[in-house]
């Protein structure tokens, strides 16, 4: 079994949580989501991204706005739908439950 597998899946596995936190903060449009991810150890790149922006849209869990921008073509602003914060609200209240029971065995061994 190789390391790097197991902690690229463990990564993924929290992905969406994080995005979803991420604009559970502000609308922000995907070069500032990576930027984001980036900055807090999470690496994640384009392609990883947009598929995963594209299944939480069609979940009714986001949405978006267009927005001009002077230097390029319209910026995509992904926000989280009432049903996004609820959906987040139940991810929070299982990282919590997750993250103590992992400590809890972790810390012991």
């Amino acid at each position: 079994m190789k390391l790097e597998n197991t902690k690229a899946q463990m990564r993924k596995g929290i992905l969406e949580y994080c995005i979803l936190s991420i604009l559970n903060v502000k609308e922000a449009y995907p070069s500032e989501i990576i930027d984001q991810l980036k900055a807090a150890k999470m690496i994640v790149v384009e392609g990883t991204l947009y598929p995963l922006l594209t299944r939480l849209l069609k979940a009714d869990l986001l949405g978006y706005r267009w927005e001009e921008s002077t230097s390029g073509p319209p910026r995509k602003y992904y926000s989280l739908t009432t049903e996004g914060e609820n959906f987040l609200a139940e991810l929070n209240a299982t990282w919590n439950e997750l993250s103590t029971a992992v400590n809890i065995i972790t810390q012991k061994s």
